[in-house]
């Protein structure tokens, strides 16, 4: 979208990755939001895109959060309950700042690809340059703004680089339909630097997937 264009989707302060996120989806689209938070995602989407929107939320304080707003979302644990989802039940699966803190992102994103017709995954780089800079002085698990927990109190459990997660598109056969590289001020990374920079100065990274026709 034009920088200099009318954006409604931009009237008040949102995460970053969320604006990408609605420039994606297209309007009135069935969208399922996996480990949806307190619902503010959903709640762009309803205002911008006006989707259909459902969410799942593994906390029970942020269910509650949700359904106070009034948006639509169940309990449940993105391992584990996406299975009893059919086939193309949604437009998109979104999965927003997540991946890292799942058991094993690979089925959850084979899940994605399977229960809509696109999946959508932003996360943390671990690539980024400023991790490898302080790993490397001082030994320890950074902090960062994209990663802001001590190790022993960290939600995440697999940790990977932009790298990694296009790596792992190409071994479950997902077309990466669109990417965009955030660099530490949540400035978009210039669509000509090659992969391998964007992997070292992106911060995060949001992710449009498809899976490939004719392919399981």
């Amino acid at each position: 979208m034009d920088a200099q264009s009318p954006n409604p989707i931009a009237k008040r302060k949102r995460r970053v990755d969320h604006l990408l996120i609605a420039e994606m989806v297209t309007r009135k689209a069935r969208v399922l939001d996996v480990g949806c938070g307190d619902g503010d995602l959903l709640e762009l989407l309803a205002e911008a895109r006006d989707v259909d929107g459902r969410g799942v939320e593994i906390s029970r304080e942020g269910v509650n959060h949700c359904v106070a707003r009034g948006l639509s979302v169940i309990q449940g644990d993105a391992d584990t309950d996406l299975v009893t989802y059919p086939d193309g039940a949604f437009d998109y699966a979104i999965l927003s700042l997540t991946i890292q803190a799942t058991r094993n992102p690979r089925a959850v994103t084979e899940q994605l690809l399977r229960i809509a017709r696109h999946a959508i995954v932003s996360l943390p780089n671990f690539g980024h340059w400023a991790i490898r800079l302080r790993f490397l002085l001082n030994g320890q698990m950074p902090i960062t703004g994209s990663l802001p927990y001590s190790w022993y109190d960290s939600p995440n459990i697999h940790l990977c680089s932009i790298s990694d997660f296009v790596a792992l598109c190409g071994l479950i056969n997902a077309r990466i339909e669109r990417s965009v590289a955030l660099d530490g001020q949540g400035q978009r990374i210039g669509l000509g630097v090659p992969n391998f920079m964007q992997n070292m100065i992106g911060s995060q990274a949001v992710f449009l997937l498809t899976r490939e026709t004719g392919r399981r």
